[in-house]
């Protein structure tokens, strides 16, 4: 862990064989009534210990403010802009870059945050800088094959699943909603008259109350297998 060093024994692994990992979960983004803002937040923080435990690299301090634009009308969340999230992982890349490190890993748990992602990974190439990001579309097959829910991505059946296996403390099923219109583009809405929007007065995307311990650890693993391996295609 990169913050638990001094900058003298920061610079002795900071070293151009070196791999950085930059954790990315929002701290204060909606997630329904029955999760918590910090939802995206805990999501990294379990990710990035199994990373720590598992493989050779650096772990940067967590980014936990970036590009969700779909969740702003409910109290609470918080978004960037574009090109302020863009940006924020350019610079932190760039600096990091200085002492050695030309390889890194942003450990994703975003959806929209991909937006600012891409062009930040063309921005770094640009400059011989690798970066590289967890897409969590990678395992929608394994998802696939065990939700029951009729749609949804967002504090859904999935979703709501992988906390109850990280963190169970941080779900109150008694709160769990099915809440599923169909997608309209644009991010959630509360207000009914915006057709723009998919609506949900909850916050939920999908079906909540389908979430299940073992699917949680299901799909989990499998996120698990897919950023290591990630990790491990970046040492080739």
């Amino acid at each position: 862990m990169l913050s638990d060093l001094s900058w003298v024994e920061a610079e002795k692994v900071l070293t151009k064989e070196t791999i950085v990992v930059i954790p990315l979960g929002a701290a204060s983004k909606e997630h329904g009534p029955h999760l918590l803002l910090k939802n995206d937040l805990i999501l990294a923080e379990y990710l990035t210990a199994r990373v720590l435990r598992e493989a050779d690299v650096v772990i940067a301090p967590t980014i936990n403010y970036h590009f969700y634009p779909s969740f702003l009308e409910y109290p609470g969340s918080t978004s960037l802009r574009l090109g302020t999230a863009r940006d924020l992982v350019v610079d932190i890349c760039r600096s990091l870059a200085a002492y050695g490190p030309k390889k890194f890993y942003i450990l994703n748990t975003g959806i929209s945050t991909v937006r600012a992602l891409n062009p930040a990974r063309d921005t770094l190439a640009n400059d011989g800088i690798t970066m590289r990001f967890t897409d969590l579309n990678g395992i929608s097959d394994v998802e696939d094959k065990i939700k029951q829910e009729e749609g949804g991505t967002h504090a859904d059946e999935i979703e709501t699943s992988m906390i109850l296996y990280m963190r169970p403390k941080a779900v109150d099923m008694q709160k769990a909603v099915k809440d599923y219109a169909p997608n309209q583009g644009k991010g959630l809405t509360r207000n009914p008259n915006n057709t723009a929007s998919t609506y949900s007065p909850s916050g939920v995307w999908g079906d909540a109350t389908l979430a299940s311990y073992e699917k949680g650890r299901i799909v989990t693993e499998a996120l698990v297998e897919m950023i290591l391996d990630d990790i491990r295609k970046m040492k080739e």
